[in-house]
């Protein structure tokens, strides 16, 4: 890679802004390397600005938004994903939501890559809940119920098969079409079942790890369905008016999260469960910084129920970033 801080005539052609696209990003960031590098930049840290939420108002359509989140090292990278979300992009048959990321050198402010932002933040995403589950599923694992057949999905199934030893997957989703075609696309990984479950209160109560990704805002996953030692684990629901699980859940589960300020704020499943009083603030045993810092343990006993809130944090986009730019 390009040393931080060299003068434009050390570099040379080396100054080349590397454009990373999305196959290349997937081919990249391999699941068990990005766990690992999420987990360093938790424990070593970065500069973490509030995101900025800009309306970009469109003359006959509704409104698009920017979302603008920038992360930095002091004396080491500088990193900004631009996200856009066009509603109208679904009548020009185009994706709502588009994302590049821009890397560049926190030292001298030049640009090293761009990098397809969509692929980025559905790998360090689907990484970052299961570097999670290293702390708190339990080790032998080996049932997954996927909540939800959207693009993260495939993403979460395979993260977490790579933070633990899962060999039956099941997958509940509301339109069976995209569930068929979301076990389908599994065909090659070494699964020993995967199979689609239309009783989602039985699949709950049968999986190691349940993860959900949805865009719900009513509770899908009830607490009183949950048995002794199953790890839950929340990625849709990013704002506050949606939800994937109920209050018992809650109160069932010794809770974790990515980032306190995030889900206090923007995860639904946490923001309804305090404001009920399900859930106290103080309540939250620990984010990923403390978690992969070792000032917290995490999952305490075989029979204990835990629970990870995903809120999506900037700080997760430039340890991606950062192992993406230099394997390139």
């Amino acid at each position: 890679m390009p040393a931080l801080g060299k003068t434009q005539e050390d570099l040379g052609e080396e100054l080349a802004v590397r454009i990373i696209d999305a196959e290349d990003t997937r081919r990249l960031l391999p699941f068990p390397d990005l766990m690992d590098a999420i987990a360093a930049q938790f424990k070593n840290g970065a500069e973490l600005p509030l995101r900025h939420h800009h309306n970009m108002p469109k003359k006959g359509e509704d409104d698009a938004t920017l979302l603008i989140m920038p992360a930095w090292e002091d004396g080491g990278y500088l990193g900004i994903k631009l996200v856009t979300v066009t509603p109208g992009n679904l009548d020009r048959g185009l994706p709502s939501v588009m994302a590049n990321y821009l890397l560049s050198s926190a030292v001298t402010g030049e640009a090293l890559a761009i990098i397809d932002g969509g692929e980025l933040t559905g790998r360090r995403t689907a990484a970052a809940s299961s570097l999670a589950a290293r702390f708190l599923a339990r080790e032998d694992a080996k049932s997954l119920l996927m909540v939800g057949t959207g693009v993260m999905a495939p993403n979460l199934i395979r993260a977490h098969a790579a933070a633990r030893p899962i060999k039956n997957v099941a997958i509940w989703g509301r339109n069976r079409a995209n569930a068929e075609k979301l076990a389908t696309s599994l065909d090659d990984d070494s699964f020993d079942t995967v199979t689609i479950v239309d009783d989602l209160e039985s699949a709950v109560r049968s999986a190691d790890i349940v993860s959900c990704a949805t865009l719900s805002t009513e509770p899908l996953v009830l607490g009183e369905w949950l048995s002794p030692g199953q790890h839950v684990d929340l990625v849709g629901a990013f704002k506050p008016d949606m939800r994937e699980t109920d209050d018992e859940c809650m109160r069932r589960a010794r809770v974790f999260v990515d980032t306190r300020e995030g889900a206090l704020n923007e995860g639904g499943d946490i923001v309804q469960a305090v404001a009920s009083g399900a859930l106290e603030p103080e309540h939250i045993q620990a984010d990923l910084f403390e978690l992969c810092g070792g000032t917290i343990a995490g999952r305490g006993s075989d029979d204990e129920i835990t629970l990870f809130k995903s809120a999506g944090t900037a700080i997760e986009d430039l340890a991606a970033a950062k192992l993406a730019f230099e394997r390139a």
